[in-house]
């Protein structure tokens, strides 16, 4: 059974997802243009527009939400550790590819950028690493 903190962490994550999933879906090229919201550019910065491309990292973050809140609903343990494992599985290669293609951004947002990928990396091994709720003994 997952503890509490992990419930909370799995919906906090996937609240955070829930966005980044809609916003590119319903507005393609408002997101391309405007990600991520409070600086503006991040993903404009990177490339020309691909809708399919756009459209396509919305359903995957939309994929996300769904496990990460799905997880805290159904409450075990090995569920919230497959989620976290695959929202690592994104979160590492989108950290690395960050990491090393920053250079063409103002210094305030090379920190914004490594920072929030970095933690979408790190947060979901700390959440897997969580240890399981133990089991109370029933009393007779």
């Amino acid at each position: 059974m997952q503890r509490t903190f992990t419930r909370v962490l799995l919906v906090v994550f996937g609240l955070i997802e829930l966005p980044v999933g809609l916003w590119p879906l319903f507005s393609p090229e408002g997101f391309y243009r405007n990600f991520p919201g409070f600086r503006t550019g991040w993903v404009a910065m990177d490339g020309p527009f691909n809708e399919h491309l756009i459209q396509d990292f919305g359903g995957l973050n939309l994929a996300l939400a769904a496990i990460l809140i799905g997880a805290a609903v159904i409450g075990t343990t090995a569920v919230a550790r497959l989620a976290a494992l695959a929202t690592f599985c994104f979160g590492l290669p989108h950290f690395l590819y960050h990491l090393g293609h920053v250079s063409h951004f103002e210094p305030v947002d090379q920190v914004l950028i490594v920072a929030t990928t970095a933690l979408g990396a790190v947060l979901p091994v700390v959440l897997a690493l969580i240890p399981s709720k133990r089991a109370t003994p029933a009393t007779p």
